[in-house]
């Protein structure tokens, strides 16, 4: 059985899709067998993986319409143990559509449970807002990885969250838990990163990953070539922290 592991915060540019195709891939490089769920959209984890969405005949909107199954859609990237379910342009299309279907919330859950069986984990790359995609997201989870850049606003937004997370596990009868908290874009020689690090890891409300993504001009490159980082430049140091936090998060798993 799969882990299924959602990659979410509502707020833009906390470093949300980047950790989801470098985890998944470090995932993978350490023997896991790795599916990444592209559910935002804009499609940045499936272009990041160099699949061009404009030559995709389906992917996850057909997927949560009904009209393929998982299995028939979920693509194989160049490294072993790395599969993606892409997304398509038109899934911006099913946040309006599934607004009318009974049990809504749970389409994607439904659709992974057919597949969990085949994978060491399961990453789903939410988009950044709280809307029917991301509750699909977080209904489909187990846990959750939130990405905190560590800048002025980092904390923003995250009491919804919470909240969020809170009432569906009172009304849904669910333990949907947070594995933790992950400190992103982090530059040690400013002043304002450490100290935004250290409220982080003093006060948010559920564990810190040891793990901290530095801000890195190769991971912000990578994507343009279709490359993760550990295949774009594998010496660099945002290379050697995805490294870090995917060796953590399996010795976690292992406890």
């Amino acid at each position: 059985m799969a882990r299924i592991v959602g990659i979410v915060n509502q707020k833009g540019g906390t470093g949300k899709t980047t950790t989801s195709v470098n985890l998944a891939g470090y995932l993978a490089h350490l023997g896991r067998h790795v599916l990444l769920v592209d559910l935002d959209p804009q499609g940045n984890a499936t272009s990041g993986l160099g699949v061009n969405q404009d030559e995709l005949n389906h992917g996850l909107y057909q997927v949560m319409a009904g009209l393929k199954k998982p299995e028939e859609t979920i693509l194989r990237t160049r490294i072993s143990g790395y599969e993606l379910l892409p997304a398509t342009p038109d899934l911006a299309g099913a946040a309006v559509e599934l607004v009318n279907e009974p049990e809504r919330e749970f389409v994607l859950k439904k659709a992974l449970s057919r597949i969990r069986t085949s994978y060491d984990y399961i990453l789903i790359d939410c988009p950044p807002s709280l809307g029917i995609l991301t509750l699909n997201g977080l209904l489909a989870s187990e846990e959750l990885i939130i990405p905190v850049q560590t800048e002025y606003y980092a904390l923003e937004g995250l009491g919804q969250l919470f909240k969020t997370v809170t009432l569906i596990n009172e009304n849904l009868a669910t333990d949907l838990k947070i594995k933790g908290a992950l400190l992103t874009m982090y530059d040690r020689r400013n002043r304002l990163s450490r100290q935004v690090a250290k409220e982080v890891q003093q006060h948010f409300p559920a564990p810190v990953f040891e793990a901290v993504i530095p801000r890195c001009v190769k991971l912000a490159e990578a994507p343009s070539h279709g490359k993760i980082i550990s295949e774009y430049h594998p010496r660099s140091k945002g290379a050697r922290a995805y490294k870090d936090l995917a060796e953590e998060i399996i010795k976690m798993d292992l406890v």
